[in-house]
């Protein structure tokens, strides 16, 4: 995954040495002609933002292109989506071998999450230096 993945957007804020650029994520059939007539097309605004860079030389409003690296979002991807996909099979999967009862399985599995993303949430700062955008 050596790519890069890219998206134009406009300074909203600039806090320091730290610019949050709003951007547009659209859906592949979102510039069809008749995406307006569509439900399937989606639109949405995100906030990023971009640590570590010299602020002095943006200005609010401005456009820029913020980018990042395949393989920072295939990590981003995996501790989203991937880990907790496995903790909750495992859990699944474990306590109803040893219980036989579906509903303590499903509780639990969804239970183990709440570890999980509170590590998460611990080390979000630790993430954020890894899961990293930068203004080209």
């Amino acid at each position: 995954m050596g790519t890069k993945i890219s998206h134009s957007g406009v300074i909203e804020e600039i806090q320091g040495n730290n610019v949050k650029v709003r951007i547009v994520q659209t859906s592949a059939c979102a510039a069809c002609k008749v995406a307006g007539y569509c439900n399937a097309a989606e639109k949405k605004e995100k906030i990023i933002d971009v640590q570590n860079v010299d602020a002095t030389s943006y200005t609010l409003g401005q456009t820029v292109t913020v980018s990042t690296s395949g393989q920072v979002a295939a990590r981003a991807l995996l501790w989203a989506f991937g880990l907790p996909f496995v903790v909750l099979i495992v859990v699944l999967i474990g306590v109803l071998w040893f219980t036989k009862n579906e509903g303590l399985a499903a509780i639990s599995a969804l239970l183990a999450l709440v570890p999980y993303y509170l590590i998460i949430w611990t080390q979000r700062n630790k993430l954020r230096e890894q899961l990293s955008f930068t203004i080209e």
